[in-house]
């Protein structure tokens, strides 16, 4: 059974590797044996990240790339594989959380939202599965959120929902698209989680409230509480499994 998490000899992408969820799953997936390349546009974040990767006795390499350009895109991907060869593994965590009331929104943080949290994730789903379709084979996990499915009351979140609601479906059409060739494409939606991007809101004491009344276990997530999701999507225990969206969330999507 444990050989089926075995990621030894797979070369798997990490986008939004420079702090956060990105970290714990490129070192995630390290654990269990995978060459790593670390994508951002924080390059010197990347490097501490790289050594704490490489500590793991795999190869790292960190690749500077802006998800909201697509010619960035196919540039980071051409460098990865020329480095390592192929790709197995993709993981499209890249993203950003701009929030405001629907109606005083700008056109410019709705384009920015689109462009990153929608945009970034088919463009690397496009470029990578290049390879993967000419190997008949790939893992594909893109980065949702409990807000590909539900909203939040009080929280103007409009933008932010509406890209990991399209994160879903885009999910569903391109696992519907490649499954004939061997590649799998699924989606985790996280809860709340300690990360770069949550850590003002998790500090906030009406927040934590909220938390407590709105998620069944009472808290937010923690370290660590999401390396089993990515390993199984990432590994040959998922081998059927494509399509889905797997909720992360202590049972918030319950009630």
């Amino acid at each position: 059974m444990a050989g089926l998490f075995d990621l030894t000899g797979k070369i798997a992408v990490v986008t939004g590797a420079s702090s956060g969820l990105g970290v714990q799953f490129a070192m995630a997936l390290a654990k269990q044996g995978a060459d790593i390349a670390i994508v951002a546009r924080r390059v010197e974040k990347l490097e501490a990240v790289k050594k704490n990767i490489e500590e793991l006795g795999v190869r790292c390499l960190s690749v500077r790339c802006d998800v909201s350009d697509s010619a960035d895109i196919t540039n980071a991907v051409k460098e990865i594989k020329e480095h390592f060869g192929t790709i197995d593994i993709l993981v499209n965590n890249a993203g950003i959380g701009l929030t405001g009331p629907a109606e005083e929104q700008s056109d410019e943080l709705w384009q920015t939202m689109m462009s990153v949290n929608i945009n970034g994730v088919y463009y690397f789903a496009r470029e990578v599965g290049k390879i993967m379709l000419e190997k008949k084979y790939g893992r594909i996990i893109n980065i949702g959120s409990i807000h590909s499915t539900v909203a939040m009351p009080g929280l103007p979140i409009t933008a932010y929902c509406t890209t990991k609601g399209a994160v879903e479906m885009l999910t569903k059409s391109l696992a519907n698209e490649w499954a004939k060739h061997g590649i799998t494409v699924n989606a985790i939606g996280p809860a709340y989680f300690p990360s770069e991007m949550t850590d003002d809101i998790l500090a906030n004491e009406d927040f934590h409230n909220l938390i407590k009344a709105s998620c069944p276990m009472g808290r937010a997530g923690r370290d660590g509480e999401l390396d089993g999701a990515i390993v199984y999507f990432a590994s040959d225990a998922s081998s059927y499994t494509t399509g889905q969206l797997l909720t992360v969330d202590g049972g918030w999507t319950t009630i």
